[in-house]
């Protein structure tokens, strides 16, 4: 698991480059400013939950257990349904899209949570 969870990390980290390079040259001109800077935030919190994958996948080597695990999913749910609607919302401008991102930022917090609870119940290094 934590080389399927590094890989996602990894990956979803070149993805988000990649979409902030598409907003900074190609959507430049074609979005509002207001569209563009919500595009922004969702490429920031892709490539922060991007890192959070990385941090997972170390979580479920070093600490094991369903927390990690979880915790790991809800990372990469909450980045498709957070950054996914903002994308999607910047670039179709269909407003009821901004109903689905606080979904994908229930996901990131219990996410974090779960990577949280999965130390503590770790105990002492050994």
């Amino acid at each position: 698991m934590e080389n399927r969870f590094f890989a996602l990390g990894a990956l979803s980290a070149a993805l988000a480059v990649l979409l902030g390079a598409f907003g900074a040259h190609a959507l430049k001109a074609r979005l509002a400013p207001e569209q563009l800077a919500i595009f922004e935030t969702g490429v920031r919190y892709h490539l922060v939950h991007a890192l959070g994958l990385l941090a997972a996948a170390w979580a479920v080597g070093r600490f094991g257990g369903d927390a990690a695990r979880w915790g790991g999913w809800l990372l990469l749910v909450g980045t498709v349904l957070f950054s996914g609607s903002l994308y999607l919302l910047a670039l179709t401008g269909v407003r009821w899209l901004g109903l689905v991102t606080p979904f994908g930022g229930v996901a990131f917090v219990v996410g974090w949570v779960l990577l949280a609870l999965a130390a503590l119940r770790s105990g002492p290094p050994a």
